[in-house]
């Protein structure tokens, strides 16, 4: 076949030819591009799961504000129960407060010495701070103190404590020695 007769053939033939070589064409195209479906896919999950996290986000804020507000609420309670580690009168005042409520005597409580957290440790907006109080009163008495501690003013947690009897008679008066720690604002 020549030149002549291939070109007399497409004009006879011109729709049927065109439609051949457009076939050609599509399969080379769909073969071409058959490699970048699981690609297309795949940002497709993506973008999929980034519209529900979004579509969550948005449904979710509409109580954002009542939230925020609790929580810089609580956050403010929080502070307002910590005590401040510079201000060694009013940390001792506390147990002398107490020792008012509750009617035993307290001897000497002691602030230990605070050290700061080293060079490279996580930052924190808070640390205990210990504390060794002795105290003297009844068993009723000793036992308000505890209490008071525990669900007092300050966050409070008690690492040792001996509780024992003043004299040998019974029911008289016990003396207490406690080593606890007070949560503090870092400053």
């Amino acid at each position: 076949m020549t030149t002549e007769d291939l070109v007399a053939f497409v004009k006879k033939n011109l729709i049927s030819v065109a439609c051949a070589v457009f076939t050609i064409l599509i399969a080379a195209l769909c073969y071409y591009r058959s490699d970048l479906l699981p690609e297309a896919q795949k940002v497709l999950d993506e973008r999929s799961a980034k519209a529900a996290l979004i579509a969550a986000n948005i449904e979710d804020s509409a109580q954002l504000r009542e939230q925020h507000a609790r929580l810089v609420a609580a956050n403010k309670l929080i502070a307002d129960r910590m005590i401040h580690i510079g201000q060694l009168a009013e940390n001792t005042g506390y147990f002398y407060r107490l020792e008012s409520e509750t009617g035993v005597h307290i001897s000497d409580p002691k602030q230990s010495s605070w050290n700061p957290p080293g060079k490279g440790a996580p930052k924190t907006n808070y640390t205990w701070v210990g504390f060794s109080v002795s105290a003297t009163g009844d068993y009723n008495q000793v036992l308000d103190f505890l209490r008071k501690l525990e669900s007092g003013e300050h966050f409070c947690r008690v690492n040792s404590l001996l509780l024992r009897p003043v004299s040998e008679m019974r029911g008289g008066p016990m003396n207490i020695n406690v080593s606890l720690e007070l949560m503090a604002a870092m400053e």
